[in-house]
């Protein structure tokens, strides 16, 4: 099993375990491997939840240039949501697993078709 392999069954196990959702295998692959590098580095493979300067990256790089979502207010109450489903206190919140939530939240699982 290769790295990426153990880190898609770690962000699994944080789907079903922290967020109590059942992952969609095929789609969590999809959302790692659009994730880049970024997954392998200490410092960008987490999203500082309680940093806005952070979550208007996630905002700005992921929803509105990925997903193609229009900017508003929606969609800093989503990535709040996420963060929330997540569970505030949690330390690590993978990068992959609050994309692939962000993802599923908005319906655009097509993006990574």
């Amino acid at each position: 099993m290769g790295k990426r392999d153990e880190l898609i069954a770690k962000y699994a196990d944080d789907l079903k375990n922290k967020c109590k959702m059942t992952p969609d295998m095929d789609l969590l692959t999809k959302v790692t491997i659009g994730c880049g590098p970024a997954i392998y580095s200490a410092d960008s493979e987490t999203v500082a939840a309680s940093q806005a300067s952070e979550l208007e990256l996630v905002k700005n790089n992921f929803l509105v240039k990925k997903l193609g979502l229009k900017d508003g207010p929606e969609l800093m109450a989503a990535i709040n949501a996420v963060i929330e489903t997540y569970g505030k206190s949690e330390r690590n919140k993978y990068r992959a697993v609050v994309y692939y939530m962000l993802t599923k939240h908005f319906g655009k699982e097509k993006a990574y078709k």
